[in-house]
């Protein structure tokens, strides 16, 4: 197999991430027949399996490929998780959580419509995090997914469970009109006093 064949699945894989891919989409993406890609990924396997200065692997799992990170270098990498975990979020993100934290189970243009600007990348930060997850979906047209907070949440505020959310002073009706600023103030109050 070619060096092209080589380096395009490395990327295929790569951006695949942890869902990996399986031979038939290997093959099918780069045109070879099965046995083929068989052959390249056995390849590339020995490859970073002799070089010792790569730090990644190509593992099977299920059906499918994937790289993975050496084992030996676990501590490195948890090191970088704890850091990452440990960072602020940014004000929309810390909004977005509020809402969930208060409004959950709810959906992302529930979200919206409350701060009245996007959310995408505030959920996106927040599930990366582990402080909120999809919960389930809505009834209705497209089923949207709803969102929630999570065990992790929980242990980053301290609370046994949501209940022991600090209760909001304003009515339902103004929260639901949008008028949220008091709510995002307390919601930062809880996090400053953490």
């Amino acid at each position: 197999m070619s060096v092209q064949y080589m380096s395009i699945t490395e990327s295929l894989l790569f951006a695949a991430g942890d869902e990996g891919l399986t031979l038939k989409q290997i093959a099918s993406v780069l045109n070879i027949e099965e046995f083929e890609a068989e052959g390249l990924l056995s390849e590339l396997k020995e490859r970073y399996e002799q070089d010792a200065e790569r730090g990644i692997l190509l593992i099977q799992l299920a059906g499918t490929y994937q790289l993975a990170t050496k084992k030996e270098h676990a501590d490195y990498i948890k090191k970088l998780v704890e850091n990452n975990s440990s960072q602020t979020l940014s004000q929309a993100s810390l909004e977005t959580l509020a809402i969930v934290a208060y409004k959950q189970p709810i959906t992302r243009a529930e979200i919206e419509e409350i701060r009245g600007v996007k959310t995408e990348r505030p959920i996106q930060t927040l599930c990366s995090k582990a402080l909120i997850k999809e919960v389930g979906r809505a009834e209705g047209a497209g089923r949207p997914i709803l969102y929630g907070t999570t065990k992790e949440f929980l242990d980053c505020f301290g609370l046994k469970d949501i209940a022991e959310l600090p209760p909001l002073n304003e009515s339902e009706d103004q929260f639901a009109q949008g008028e949220a600023d008091l709510f995002f103030e307390q919601f930062e109050e809880v996090l400053k006093d953490e």
